[in-house]
């Protein structure tokens, strides 16, 4: 096929869009259902409806094929897990009782069964259930879902194209399961799970799928030689199936290096690649290996991560390069719009002239189909959208909201000296052991408690003027105080106050400081049914006033046990944001971090003696090449110190970071130079203790004993046990002991009996050490 072939035959597509619905209906009907309030029938309705209403919306901007199989009730790893009979052995009963309640089963735990261990998708703020895999691992197909979702697109009269998490990815993002035998690889099982995936896709064709996509996005990382070869090994073997689709083979969120030539040379119908950020590189790797004669190209032009409007003219110029190179090109956006909120339409109290820099899953869906559509019949067909785009990033590029000299000035200021303590940590720990006063293990919890009814009830009668400042401001003192009183009797040795006021841990602080935009209805899934609102970095950042000293002081005058500040740090106010483009990362993190420093010098001097700074997105964050990430975490490390390094020595700083693969990160973790380290550690089993003790951390470190993402209450007992294994890796004077993450998800009865067999369990090591 010719260029101007190729152009002709220039579609529009995407990989996934937004699961929950305008108004969040499916975190709704899945609550309800855990409740007891919805059956089946109605979530499984609600569902479909959902789906009916993205593919409609899809097709009616203009999308030539729509994705099925992408919408899922939890997570689309786990769904795969069921799809390929990956299911653990503690859960098998409970899936043969009830799929729909051992699906839920699997992904949150019971009070008896633990749930599937929980990390980041890549480089991203999604949470997938990781697979638990071993040698007696016996793959099973089930392709009912994935049949059932495309035979509803199609019944719609719509092109439509399933999509699959690949087998390689698969693989690799599985972990041995509990009581496998250490160096048990799971990839090795790739010709155990192939003919199950033969079976899925024969099933899919015999639904009336043409196309079927397979997402490999772990191939955009660093790959050894025998992962390479398991990936030509496995599409060799798919490709040479006839009793199959066309096959699509995925990649994103970075580009693909010693993979794209192996995939060019499979024996597959297409490619989908990324060409946005530095998966542009893509595209002069695309053409070193020849392009792809003779097979479809689908491009991802349009960021599929953020929010900014796409430049239409620079994409239009990477689409006609790529003409070229495939037999025929297709546009998309860069990945699955999961990861944007649905429409931006729908704020409407961002300023307009600002609300036309933004593009959500609706907008960038038209931004696809303008492009295709000029890729296709010429440029003069979208003459109208080009010239309103470029006025669009005119406007952007020349407001003053977007730049600010005193903070530029502040910023550029900074000297290397501002980023360290005054005191090396050896000499600090003396200091705050002395002033603190804590026990061995000492207890704590992450921050956050029970975010109850009433208290959103209470923000959403102040937002709409059903009470005034004054009224709301005493509920939050007598959740405060409640919150005080509750750790003091349960033991808990440094307390928090609770975060009654926060409606979350970035927009809480978004919403505060200059140069944020915060949203009305941007949600965006977490995991599960936890959606967040990410708020918009659009301009130079800076605060105006304190953030958070009134309510923790207000705090520590209810007890005399230290009260911990708590603060998000600078790199997870960038990671949980949807950030600007038109500046370096490190120069953003500076900012923040700031503006952040301002805070933690007001709330030392306010009495503070203990200061909390989470970045439980310093991990996720990390690079997916090995060779960018030298430079991240040299700007991202720094960001921290510069937040925390102006206070006393015997101030003591605390940072955070759960559900992530934190051994890649263990030298930037010292390197924050934070006094107390907490982590997630209970669903990997104290992993990251010997990940610690193997890197020789010096400093203290709470590895959690408490797994706050699932309903299950943890016996004293098993907390206990999780502590005697962290102190295998952690000498006893610093261990500290507390939950996986914040409470803020969990209601009061599991809170309060975790928490009691928390300090329960501490008290027991304690006198285990005290008589050894």
């Amino acid at each position: 096929m010719t260029a101007k072939s190729a152009a002709a035959a220039a579609r529009a597509t995407v990989y996934g869009y937004p699961r929950q619905g305008q108004g969040r209906e499916l975190k709704k009907a899945v609550e309800g259902y855990w409740k007891g309030r919805v059956d089946a029938g109605a979530l499984r309705a609600t569902a479909a409806e959902l789906r009916r209403t993205n593919w409609r919306q899809l097709a009616e901007a203009g999308v030539h094929e729509v994705p099925t199989g992408d919408f899922s009730y939890y997570d689309h790893v786990l769904d795969t897990s069921v799809m390929v009979g990956a299911i653990p052995a503690r859960h098998r009963t409970a899936i043969e009782l009830d799929a729909l309640d051992g699906y839920f089963a699997m992904a949150r735990g019971t009070q008896d069964v633990a749930p599937l261990e929980m990390t980041k998708w890549f480089d991203t703020n999604y949470h997938y259930l990781v697979p638990e895999l071993g040698p007696d691992t016996a793959f099973a197909a089930d392709s009912g879902k994935q049949v059932g979702e495309l035979k509803e697109a199609l019944a719609l009269g719509l092109t439509a194209r399933p999509v699959l998490v690949g087998p390689v990815t698969y693989l690799l993002l599985a972990k041995p399961a509990p009581g496998v035998a250490a160096g048990f690889d799971p990839l090795t099982l790739l010709d155990r799970l192939l003919p199950v995936y033969a079976e899925v896709l024969a099933d899919l064709r015999a639904a009336g799928a043409e196309w079927t996509q397979l997402d490999e996005p772990a191939l955009v990382q660093d790959r050894t030689p025998a992962e390479l070869n398991a990936a030509e090994r496995a599409y060799r073997d798919l490709g040479a199936l006839t009793d199959r689709p066309k096959l699509l083979v995925a990649s994103y969120f970075d580009r693909l290096g010693d993979a794209l030539p192996v995939l060019a040379k499979a024996p597959v119908e297409g490619l989908a690649l990324d060409f946005t950020g530095s998966a542009a590189a893509n595209l002069d790797a695309l053409a070193a290996v020849g392009g792809l004669p003779g097979k479809r190209l689908v491009a991802g032009v349009v960021d599929g991560r953020n929010i900014w409007v796409n430049d239409l003219t620079k994409s239009l110029a990477t689409l006609g390069t790529l003409l070229g190179l495939a037999d025929r090109v297709d546009v998309a956006a860069s990945c699955s719009l999961l990861h944007v909120p649905l429409d931006a339409a729908a704020e409407r109290d961002i300023e307009p002239q600002i609300l036309r820099w933004l593009a959500f899953a609706r907008q960038k869906t038209r931004e696809i189909v303008t492009l295709a559509k000029g890729l296709a019949r010429g440029t003069d067909t979208i003459s109208a959208q080009l010239a309103a785009n470029r006025a669009d990033l005119a406007s952007r590029a020349g407001s003053p909201i977007t730049r600010d000299p005193a903070v530029r000035a502040r910023t550029a200021a900074v000297a290397e000296a501002d980023a360290r303590r005054s005191q090396p940590y050896g000499e600090r720990t003396t200091a705050q052991r002395a002033r603190l006063g804590l026990p061995l293990l000492p207890t704590t919890t992450i921050g956050s408690f029970p975010q109850t009814a009433e208290l959103r009830t209470a923000r959403a009668d102040l937002k709409a003027n059903r009470i005034g400042t004054a009224g709301y401001e005493e509920r939050i003192r007598a959740e405060i105080g409640e919150v005080i009183s509750f750790q003091e009797k349960t033991g808990l040795d440094v307390l928090v106050h609770g975060e009654p006021e926060r409606n979350d841990m970035v927009q809480y602080f978004a919403e505060q400081l200059s140069g944020y935009l915060a949203t009305q209805h941007g949600w965006v899934q977490s995991y599960g049914t936890r959606y967040v609102r990410p708020p918009i970095l659009a301009g130079d950042i800076s605060r105006p006033e304190p953030m958070t000293v009134r309510w923790t002081t207000y705090a520590q005058t209810l007890t005399s046990r230290p009260v911990k500040g708590m603060l998000t740090g600078p790199v997870t106010m960038l990671a949980w944001s949807f950030v600007r483009d038109d500046q370096p990362l490190g120069d953003t993190a500076r900012q923040v971090a700031l503006a952040l420093r301002d805070e933690v010098n007001d709330l030392e001097a306010a009495g503070t003696s203990v200061i909390q700074v989470d970045e439980p997105a310093l991990r996720e964050t990390l690079p997916l090449r090995a060779a960018d990430r030298e430079a991240y975490l040299a700007w991202a490390t720094e960001a921290f110190r510069l937040t925390t390094a102006g206070v006393r020595p015997d101030t003591q700083i605390h940072t955070h970071m759960c559900y992530a693969e934190f051994g890649d990160i263990v030298r930037a973790i010292d390197d924050l130079d934070a006094d107390v380290i907490s982590l997630e550690a209970a669903r990997s089993h104290m992993q990251v203790a010997r990940e610690l003790a193997g890197h020789g951390y010096p400093r203290e470190a709470g590895p959690g004993v408490y797994d706050i993402h699932s309903p299950r209450v943890p016996g004293a007992d098993e907390a206990a046990a999780l502590l005697r294994k962290g102190l295998e890796a952690i000498p006893p004077e610093r261990l500290w002991v507390n939950p996986d993450c914040g409470l803020k998800t969990r209601g009061w009865p599991e809170t309060r009996a975790s928490l009691e067999n928390l300090v329960a369990a501490a008290r027991t090591v304690r006198e285990e050490l005290a008589g050894s």
